[in-house]
């Protein structure tokens, strides 16, 4: 089997070549390539990328089927040019056993349109009282290499510690969802005069803050790797500079819609809007923009959680926290990274490529497009705008913030180890 990129610029750059993939493997890279019996797909001058890299993704299966499954968050990924995502540990039951990552493992490869790593949770149930059997995970068919309690911090300092030197004996990750929960209690937006104007229960930037700055330094103790979720405030933007220079091994993710969107979006009491940690106000939007393009933040990472419309449409307080992201991530960042200049073509594949595939270490994705290389790749047009409308997205839910909103930048075809797992034809772009 093989695929023949026609006209296709390698990271933006040059004029466009041809690129064959043969046998998953990419074997040519020059103008002009002769593969008849190649499936041809005209690139037509686009951007080509390597397949993008989620680290933080829910598809909802097992448990809540109708709102995702492994089959239509796939979908949603291939769309949106990813090849790989890691899928987040709170379904139902948790996937606090190799019984249920091995079975989240599994049936993304039977679905086969991107590779679903499970993410194993930390502690049993999320609950924060005993840590899961992470070791057993990590030994599964699945080969777990990333671990978080997500949409609950690990609260308990001790916990948190042993977690880590758990994690530095095997030689994988803990991913925090960073919130004191004693700051947070009944809080649904940024703190701020936004929700003091709006009558919404205040959310504070140190309830992030503190769990960072806490297990920046219990992982430099324990010898271990610590990833930080969702960044969205300046205040740890400094405390991940300041980790990082001490040789700390600490890295982080950003949002798309922490690099997009503010407060202002609650004027509305809109519950689309409510998402877990808040967006935050103008000015951590910017730290955040140039966190990610100096790399102090490290990589982008969706978020992607679908809900049902009766968890939405709601009143604020009581809706569910979180957004749709699969589908859009790459013209947010398009959006607020490239037209800002802060990045260019190969930064946009370091932020959601190629560093999120090296901090859990995966060895084929992410790599450089090159002769020998493997064959998973995506084909951006960057020129052609289009509008989101949420009804029409792969994923089950519909709960976007980009609604109607024209973004730039389209996600033509998206292959994985030389299988074309998406291709968008001209009637999906409006």
């Amino acid at each position: 089997m093989s695929v023949l990129l026609h006209r296709v610029r390698p990271y933006g750059e040059g004029e466009p070549v041809d690129v064959l993939i043969e046998d998953g493997i990419i074997t040519r890279i020059e103008a002009d390539v002769d593969a008849p019996s190649a499936e041809v797909v005209d690139g037509g001058g686009a951007v080509l990328l390597p397949g993008f890299v989620d680290l933080h993704t829910h598809v909802r299966e097992p448990g809540r089927e109708d709102t995702e499954t492994i089959e239509t968050g796939s979908a949603a990924a291939a769309r949106g040019g990813y090849t790989a995502i890691f899928a987040m540990a709170n379904t139902s039951p948790v996937a606090d056993s190799v019984v249920v990552t091995d079975h989240v493992w599994r049936r993304g490869r039977e679905v086969g349109l991107v590779d679903i790593h499970p993410v194993g949770a930390v502690t049993v149930g999320l609950k924060g009282a005993a840590l899961a059997e992470m070791g057993t995970m990590h030994a599964g068919d699945a080969g777990v290499r990333l671990f978080s309690d997500d949409g609950h911090c690990v609260a308990d300092p001790l916990l948190m510690r042993r977690a880590l030197e758990y994690a530095a004996g095997l030689g994988v990750v803990i991913a925090q969802h960073a919130e004191e929960p004693r700051l947070t209690e009944n809080a649904v937006a940024h703190e701020g005069p936004t929700a003091a104007r709006l009558g919404l229960a205040g959310w504070p930037r140190s309830a992030e803050e503190a769990i960072v700055a806490r297990d920046a330094i219990l992982a430099r103790d324990a010898g271990a790797r610590v990833h930080i979720c969702h960044a969205s405030t300046a205040g740890t933007v400094q405390l991940l500079d300041w980790a990082k220079k001490q040789g700390i091994a600490i890295t982080a993710e950003v949002t798309p819609h922490h690099l997009f969107l503010d407060d202002s979006r609650l004027e509305t009491y809109d519950a689309v809007n409510r998402v877990n940690p808040p967006l935050r106000e103008a000015s951590d939007v910017a730290a955040l923009r140039e966190a990610l393009a100096s790399g102090v933040v490290d990589c982008v990472a969706t978020d992607h959680a679908p809900h049902a419309e009766q968890d939405k449409c709601c009143e604020f307080s009581q809706a569910r926290p979180g957004m749709l992201g699969l589908e859009t991530a790459l013209s947010v960042v398009v959006a607020s990274m490239v037209e800002t200049g802060l990045l260019d073509w190969r930064g946009v594949a370091r932020v959601m490529s190629e560093r999120p595939a090296e901090i859990v270490g995966l060895t084929d994705q992410g790599r450089p497009i090159a002769v020998g290389e493997p064959g998973t790749v995506t084909v951006v047009d960057p020129d052609t705008r289009w509008t989101v409308a949420a009804e029409e997205l792969a994923s089950l839910s519909a709960n976007t913030p980009f609604d109607a909103l024209e973004l730039p930048a389209v996600v033509t075809t998206t292959v994985l180890r030389g299988r074309v797992t998406h291709r968008r034809t001209t009637s999906e772009v409006s």
